[in-house]
């Protein structure tokens, strides 16, 4: 294993903007090893710096452990150091030569549900953690849900602490079979399952020579290689806008230009756009991109739009294509996760917040709550506390351009605001809870026999 503290070439400016992001958020039960996994990965892709290192050594030895507890490398709060677990979602930014990365360490208990949704919204890919000896658990079917409800494309199992097996294949295939089936019927499009010892270091940046029998990648290198598919620039164009530009300088005495940062799609110059929720349209004049004119900008450029008319356009409006207008609801209808320690009830009166765009609404109905535990659902159950995930009914004051949730992460969510004190309530998904399920294919049903090579 290659120390952390030696020496290594960092990566220059032109490398790191060569490479792509890719954001993913780690998920599992307590004491299944995510920290440890996490530190792991940043200790062995020599991520951490050597005063790190030394600091998680002495804390470490002060607690009498022969090796550094890479688990500290993550878990910052006191609280979370004391006891052993994860509270907090714990964000770290590293590199490699062939990618970017920002991880969402996030918590494993119940009651840190929300916490999960907080860390796995933005994610491209969710890193599910089982322990070998106990296998797929409630929590590890929650994890998997939330995963569904938020429409991570890609989701890894890692099949942990395979050293307290023997490293026994037939293991891994058993929980990597049960795990595929269960998901794929929640409608994740893509599962893949590495067996792995966080704490050993086996397939989490080398390969395991513990481990012959799998032939697939380490955790580092499926997340060099995965490719984030759900390519945003080929969605719905879509630009919320943030501020109005007007100089009114001599130099500029006629500029009036839209800015915002593009939340799906591409836009093109000379490309007819709608102005919603107010249905005016107009075409695109040109694209200011960082001061300097393109005839074409992309998702997640922030850019300035010149439209061709004056016409009335703020802060809060969607500019989208013509041909590609989403439809105006003042009726919501979502799937939502309650983070607030206050309960959202029937009658409930809000602020939601879309986009650039915030208008009042009161909470109509709330037709279910979900049950993670086997996705049943309590129907009517005229509020929802802390963690609860279940479908709610708005009415706003002001109609609003939705889009579906499936159709586009960034414009199918919403949140939902306490009036009173600016409080963060609930995080919302437009439309349907699930995707439709995916199949599982007989090549991975079989895997177990035919050895796990991904």
């Amino acid at each position: 294993m290659t120390s952390t503290t030696e020496p290594t070439e960092p990566l220059s400016v032109e490398q790191l903007s060569a490479t792509t992001l890719l954001r993913f958020a780690t998920a599992g039960s307590v004491d299944d090893g995510k920290s440890t996994l996490v530190g792991r990965l940043l200790h062995d892709s020599k991520s951490i710096l050597t005063d790190q290192l030394e600091a998680v050594e002495r804390v470490s030895a002060g607690r009498g452990q022969d090796t550094p507890d890479l688990a500290l490398l993550t878990d910052g709060l006191r609280a979370e150091r004391e006891q052993g677990i994860t509270i907090d979602v714990a964000y770290r930014y590293f590199a490699t030569a062939r990618r970017r990365f920002i991880l969402a360490d996030t918590p494993g208990h119940v009651q840190y549900t929300r916490n999960m949704v907080t860390g796995a919204s933005t994610a491209d890919l969710a890193v599910v953690l089982v322990d070998a000896r106990n296998g797929v658990i409630e929590q590890t079917r929650r994890h998997a849900a939330v995963a569904a409800l938020l429409r991570v494309p890609h989701v890894v199992l890692a099949v942990n602490k395979m050293d307290l097996v023997a490293y026994e294949e037939t293991v891994f295939a058993a929980i990597a079979e049960e795990f595929t089936a269960y998901a794929s019927e929640l409608g994740v499009p893509e599962i893949t399952a590495i067996p792995i010892s966080a704490l050993a270091g086996d397939n989490v940046v080398e390969p395991s020579a513990n481990m012959d029998w799998y032939g697939g990648p380490t955790v580092l290198e499926h997340l060099e290689t995965v490719p984030v598919s759900h390519d945003l620039a080929h969605c719905h164009a879509r630009l919320p806008v943030q501020y109005v530009i007007r100089p009114q300088t001599a130099e500029h005495p006629d500029y009036r230009g839209y800015a915002g940062q593009i939340a799906a799609g591409t836009f093109r110059v000379g490309e007819s756009v709608t102005v919603l929720p107010s249905g005016r349209t107009s075409k695109v004049a040109g694209i200011d991109l960082l001061g300097t004119p393109v005839d074409v900008a992309w998702t997640p450029q922030s850019v300035t739009l010149l439209l061709e008319d004056d016409i009335d356009v703020s802060r809060g409006d969607l500019l989208v294509p013509s041909k590609d207008a989403p439809p105006t609801t003042q009726d919501v209808e979502a799937t939502v996760c309650h983070v607030a320690d206050e309960p959202l009830t029937v009658g409930h009166r809000v602020l939601l917040k879309h986009g650039t765009r915030t208008v009042k609404g009161i909470v109509k109905d709330i037709p279910s709550r979900l049950t993670l535990d086997d996705l049943s659902l309590h129907p009517h159950p005229g509020r929802l506390v802390a963690n609860d995930i279940g479908r709610v009914k708005i009415r706003t004051a002001e109609p609003l351009p939705l889009d579906a949730y499936a159709d586009s992460r960034r414009t199918g969510a919403f949140i939902l605001i306490d009036p009173a004190d600016g409080t963060t309530l609930t995080a919302g998904m437009v439309g349907e809870s699930f995707a439709a399920p995916q199949p599982v294919t007989d090549e991975a049903v079989d895997a177990g026999a035919e050895g796990w090579d991904f």
